[in-house]
């Protein structure tokens, strides 16, 4: 009986211990070929022009973040009905937070404003939807979390790229490794700069000699700068919301933001809208239609919520390619228009 209670415990324990090998065993897997990757990336670093002691540094410590992989597949721009995520993003609370910033900052600010010609409302909504006006900066290591998207198959040769991009920054000493703690996708600094934007648009505008993302004077710059230099329009609008017929093509529905087609002058459009005559916008305008819950919610109204686009939001589009995030930036920015 002792015997038999024995193997039977034993049985029991090893069942466990199997239980868990087999539980952690894509993660040792991941880990396993993460190392193997890591190691050619370093070869490639190198070969690319980087110096090998930079590389062996910063890359020292890399490591494969699992989180990373999840966040990746569970965007809320891939859930997010487009009310519930305006709503969340453009709320009270979130004005009055900008305005406290604006008040505390409004010197700094109004000069960025004048100088790069991209309107104060715009930039507080850009850093209220990206970081909750700096609150929320991310404390993900870059490295890792750019290392793990570039191990990772889905966008292996845009993640590998900015990592090639950031490690180049570091070794001309823009960046400072040490500081570089942000989301999980490896944006960086109050406006979430990726590292291929700080290569093409950062400015050291407190003239420190380092680009520093995180205050106020080199982030205000370095998004105005990245705004005016891809074409933003001052004071023009960025969309209308509309009431669409049933009797529109849907070949003018355009439910992805990867690319916008169809368009057509407001005027051409104004046949399939209800009250066309209610919108207060120029005819001549250049415009194409949006229904940015059609292809993302089940279920979801073909021809509701649906929007007149126009040339501002495309630009909003380049910063983050996602339909709603574009909405909500510019439903932001004229909240605060309405109360500076």
């Amino acid at each position: 009986m002792i015997f038999k209670k024995m193997l039977k415990n034993l049985i029991t324990i090893n069942f466990f211990i199997i239980l868990i090998i087999f539980s952690f065993s894509p993660l040792l897997a991941n880990s396993v070929e993460f190392n193997l990757w890591l190691n050619d990336f370093k070869k490639k670093a190198i070969s690319s022009g980087i110096s090998k002691n930079v590389v062996e540094e910063v890359m020292s410590d890399a490591k494969f973040l699992p989180n990373v992989i999840k966040y990746d597949r569970y965007q809320p721009e891939f859930y997010e009905d487009t009310y519930t995520y305006i709503k969340k993003r453009t709320n009270t609370k979130k004005v009055k937070k900008g305005l406290a910033l604006y008040k505390k900052e409004k010197l700094i600010i109004d000069k960025i404003d004048s100088k790069f010609l991209i309107e104060k409302e715009l930039l507080l909504a850009l850093m209220g939807i990206e970081t909750n006006f700096g609150n929320y900066l991310g404390k993900m290591d870059i490295i890792s979390s750019l290392a793990t998207l570039s191990f990772d198959k889905r966008r292996s040769e845009f993640f590998t790229s900015e990592l090639l991009i950031l490690l180049k920054l570091i070794d001309k000493d823009i960046i400072k490794k040490e500081i570089l703690f942000g989301s999980w996708a490896g944006a960086f600094g109050n406006f979430q700069f990726m590292p291929r934007t700080i290569k093409d648009y950062a400015i050291d505008y407190d003239n420190d000699k380092i680009i520093e993302l995180k205050n106020i004077e080199d982030s205000f710059a370095s998004a105005a700068n990245y705004l005016n230099k891809i074409g933003w329009k001052r004071n023009t609008p960025c969309y209308t919301r509309i009431k669409l017929k049933k009797d529109i093509p849907k070949k003018y529905l355009n439910s992805s933001a990867k690319k916008i087609k169809n368009k057509k002058k407001v005027k051409f459009f104004k046949k399939y809208i209800e009250n066309p005559d209610k919108l207060e916008i120029d005819n001549n305008l250049l415009s194409a239609i949006i229904t940015p819950d059609k292809d993302i919610i089940p279920g979801a109204n073909t021809y509701t919520p649906a929007y007149l686009v126009y040339s501002n939001y495309e630009k909003i589009l380049k910063w983050n390619r996602s339909l709603r995030f574009a909405l909500a930036v510019c439903t932001l920015k004229d909240n605060f228009k309405n109360e500076i």
